[in-house]
């Protein structure tokens, strides 16, 4: 099938060239010795027996949960506003759409533009949309959520999970001490950041 494809294409393109192109019989002989090339090479290197395997696109391949989506409710909450508008985002995360999920966080954000975890979600968005890197504008989100609720240990927390996975390690190190310095000796999420610093150091031996 896929000879009889290709000798009817070459059979059109010449006929069209001859018809319109008015060439000469010398011009007609380079236009056959082209085809007939483009033919061998096909016969070299095409497989037209082959079953296609087509991929989708990086973006619309479906992702496993992020750190943020399995520990945010243990240290967020959640039945709030943001909850709900989050859940949604990792659901399109998902499936791979992770454009949609920071679109969607970004809307969110525009009707709730004080909302603190909102705005961790969309610094957690952009990073899972730049491929696990931490962007100028993830990095802004980040901060932002840091200046409206200084007190609250998730915007350093979270900042540190993306450090470490864009490879920053040291710089989450010192995002985690930092927030661990700071903390109250009964904090209740000092054991997850412990965690995460014994996994650091793990990732470090490998």
């Amino acid at each position: 099938m896929g000879w009889a494809i290709l000798l009817g294409l070459a059979l059109a393109a010449f006929a069209a060239v001859w018809r319109f192109g008015r060439l000469d019989s010398a011009g007609l002989q380079l236009l056959a010795s082209a085809l007939l090339l483009a033919m061998a090479g096909y016969a070299w290197q095409g497989h037209p027996g082959l079953a296609g395997s087509p991929k989708a696109p990086p973006e619309n391949q479906e992702i496993p949960d992020s750190t943020f989506a399995r520990m945010r409710q243990d240290m967020l909450g959640r039945f709030d506003t943001a909850d709900r508008w989050l859940t949604i985002a990792e659901g399109f995360q998902r499936r791979g759409d992770t454009r949609g999920a920071a679109g969607l966080i970004r809307s969110a954000l525009r009707e709730h533009p004080d909302n603190a975890i909102l705005w961790i979600g969309y610094g957690n968005a952009l990073v899972i949309h730049s491929g696990g890197l931490i962007t100028p504008a993830a990095q802004l989100a980040f901060e932002r959520a840091a200046r409206l609720a200084p007190d609250h240990p998730a915007p350093r927390f979270f900042l540190g999970v993306a450090q470490a996975q864009s490879g920053r390690l040291d710089e989450a190190e010192r995002t985690w001490r930092s927030l661990l310095e700071s903390a109250p000796a009964d904090a209740p999420w000092r054991a997850q950041v412990e965690q995460q610093l014994q996994l650091l150091e793990q990732a470090r031996g490998r």
